[in-house]
């Protein structure tokens, strides 16, 4: 692929939500720009950015991918990103290496949870956006039905320029309203001229509107337009541009990705309204002494890249995903990871499309690329020459809310799960795996089912793992709730010498954790060199309950009194005694379960509040308040026992449709209702066995 300056490369993601054809999309701008000989199907499985197995098989993007191509000079480096929610990793890190966003929107369901999220992670970056509504060749699409919802969502910033002609529910052609042109399209994707339609009212009221927007991007366009003159066509899309890069301009496209009706004018305001990498890279980095610096495009400056995706392979090893910010990255730079602070060891240098690799000699400043076997960089790692070093932000991934512990199939696989999810935590950042260390169990946490089942199916073809999914068990605690004095006497008598020990000890409840040893014995009843025996003794017997076997908690333990035997008496024999004393005693003192409770925030529409408390409250826990957020939400703050909260992820995703989110962290130990206690017991004692 030939080489580009950063004033003729458009980086732009494409994001949606899940279902509205963005791969298919992806395909038609790449036939439509010969970058492909056909045009790929995702049923088919045969589509240049969906070539991951996971994907082929699910019929769903899963990971975001790059397919550059040229339109005219310019490069346009596409990011296809996922739509479903299980995997807005890949949402989040195309967004974050792109200038603009093409939000993709059917034309038949309208405006999703995902256009908004799409449009709300654009905004929350900084980068520009536009939209195209797709299957306008499909029974019951209404165009003008999504432009108003797309206007009553993102507000008058919301501009159409290509709009369809529809007579009997079927699209005639395509108005293109900056140049006042029809199109129809041939069976190859062909545009033909035609006449224009009479649309009536509707045409001339988007041309005033589309004028009222550009009027407001500069100070002459609007003396112009408030003294009644026409814009030229140069105006137009001089004035669209401004709008588009300041973000007050979010122009509509439609078209069909099955007949490529409306393709090309899409892929003409690609390079015509959209910022280049020269004019829309304008990053905030972080200097070597922490100050902030501001960045723009300049090939002359010193090298700096932002790794902003990684994949991580068995075979083909790992690939870092890199986009330059200054400078040119070439296969004879050393560069420093900011993060570490030590030089990496280059690879290949590779343009990609898809899963085809290009050997590169270098990539320009604002091009988008990848580095083979970078040892240590991950995603959100900055690279940059050692004369300037800048660390850039990340791309913020979201946190993961269903966790699930993984059990082997085959026996002594356990490492070797932990070395496989390493390796796919490099490609994912919303995956996490702890082992934990009260249940023994390998934990790992995702978005979502589908997530997981993604991660598993992996594991499996990947690595060769196969494991089972299970719920998490619940690291229960136990304490006691009264005093009580006994005494503890192991006695044994054999050939020889024998084993004595007698403790008098007394079981308390204390504010703390763990197990606090304290001594008052007088006269040396027990001699001091045997208390290290006997605490010792008790830490062992406090790992298990006396209930349900679960750590206990919260224990004061104080050796009153006692005897020994001159001879018979050892460390060994005063460790028996307090484990008798500890067993014993125990149950006199009233024990009872703990259970972990976390502090949860909710952040929800405010039409689903209702229901968000209800579900709080039917799972136990406790609201402890309720405040406004932005654009209309409402943030639920709530104490709720964490045995409760495993299949909350569902909940909150189905009830609001996607629109909610939540975090929930441990906050402290309660004690059970001991109406549940019962239940808890038993699933403990079957565990065991």
């Amino acid at each position: 692929m030939r080489q580009y300056l950063a004033g003729n490369i458009r980086n732009i993601a494409l994001a949606g939500h899940g279902g509205v054809g963005k791969t298919s999309l992806c395909e038609a701008l790449l036939y439509k720009a010969n970058a492909t000989d056909r045009l790929g199907k995702v049923p088919d499985g045969n589509t240049v950015s969906d070539f991951d197995p996971e994907e082929i098989k699910r019929k769903v993007s899963v990971s975001s991918s790059l397919v550059p191509f040229s339109w005219g000079s310019t490069k346009i480096n596409l990011i296809d990103t996922p739509g479903l929610f299980d995997f807005a990793g890949g949402m989040y890190e195309g967004i974050r290496a792109a200038e603009s966003v093409l939000i993709a929107v059917s034309g038949r369901s309208g405006v999703n949870v995902g256009t908004e999220k799409a449009y709300k992670l654009a905004i929350e970056g900084g980068k520009s956006r536009m939209f195209f509504v797709s299957k306008m060749d499909t029974e019951n699409a209404d165009f003008y039905k999504v432009l108003e919802e797309l206007k009553a969502k993102f507000g008058p910033s919301v501009c159409p320029i290509v709009v369809p002609f529809v007579e009997d529910h079927k699209v005639r052609c395509y108005i293109n309203l900056i140049d006042m042109k029809a199109y129809t399209y041939s069976d190859s994707g062909e545009p033909a001229e035609v006449e224009m339609p009479d649309a009536g009212h509707r045409i001339d009221g988007l041309i005033a509107a589309i004028s009222e927007a550009v009027a407001e991007t500069d100070e002459t366009l609007f003396e112009k337009y408030f003294s009644g003159e026409q814009f030229t066509r140069d105006e137009l899309i001089s004035g669209i541009r401004k709008g588009v890069r300041s973000g007050a301009i979010s122009p509509v496209f439609c078209g069909s990705c099955i007949t490529l009706g409306g393709i090309d004018m899409l892929l003409d305001a690609m390079v015509d309204l959209m910022p280049s990498a020269w004019d829309g890279l304008e990053e905030i980095a972080t200097d070597d002494q922490g100050d902030p610096v501001e960045i723009t495009c300049n090939d002359e400056a010193p090298m700096s890249a932002l790794v902003f995706k990684t994949v991580a392979d068995p075979f083909i090893g790992k690939l870092s995903f890199v986009k330059v910010m200054t400078g040119k990255l070439t296969s004879s730079t050393v560069p420093v990871n900011v993060r570490t602070g030590q030089p990496e060891r280059m690879g290949k240098i590779v343009f990609l499309c898809g899963k085809k690799q290009e050997d590169t000699a270098y990539i320009n400043a604002g091009d988008i690329g990848a580095v083979t076997k970078l040892p240590e960089a991950q995603t959100g790692d900055s690279l940059c020459d050692a004369k300037r070093l800048l660390k850039y932000e990340n791309a913020g991934f979201p946190a993961p809310t269903l966790s699930m512990a993984i059990r082997p199939k085959a026996k002594g696989d356990e490492s070797k799960i932990a070395s496989s999810i390493q390796r796919l935590i490099e490609e994912d950042p919303t995956i996490s795996y702890e082992l934990n260390t009260e249940t023994k169990q390998q934990v790992l946490s995702g978005l979502g089912e589908q997530h997981l089942d993604v991660i598993i199916s992996k594991l499996k073809n990947k690595f060769g793992v196969e494991v089972t999914l299970t719920e998490p068990r619940v690291p229960y605690r136990e304490t006691i709730r009264k005093k009580v004095q006994i005494q503890g006497r192991h006695k044994k008598q054999t050939g020889g010498h024998g084993q004595f020990g007698d403790v008098i000890m007394e079981f308390e409840p204390y504010d703390g954790e763990g197990l606090l040893f304290e001594e008052r014995v007088v006269g040396g009843a027990v001699p001091r060199n045997f208390f290290p025996a006997i605490e010792k003794g008790l830490q062992d017997c406090v790992q298990k309950g006396v209930l349900a076997g679960y750590p206990m908690v919260g224990v004061k333990a104080t050796l009153i009194d006692g005897s020994y035997h001159p001879v018979d008496s050892s460390e060994m024999s005063f460790k028996m005694a307090a484990g008798i004393a500890y067993r014993e005693g125990i149950p006199q003192a009233s024990p009872v379960i703990l259970e972990p409770i976390g502090s949860l925030k909710v952040t929800i529409p405010d039409s689903n509040t209702g229901d968000v408390m209800g579900e709080v409250n039917k799972r136990r826990g406790r609201v402890m308040g309720m405040h406004p957020a932005e654009d209309g939400m409402q943030t639920i703050e709530a104490e709720v026992p964490m045995s409760e909260m495993h299949d909350f992820t569902t909940f909150i995703r189905s009830s609001t449709q996607g629109r909610g989110d939540f975090s929930l962290k441990f906050e402290r130990y309660e004690q059970l209702p001991s109406n549940l206690e019962a239940s808890v017991i038993e699933a403990a004692k079957a565990l065991e066995e």
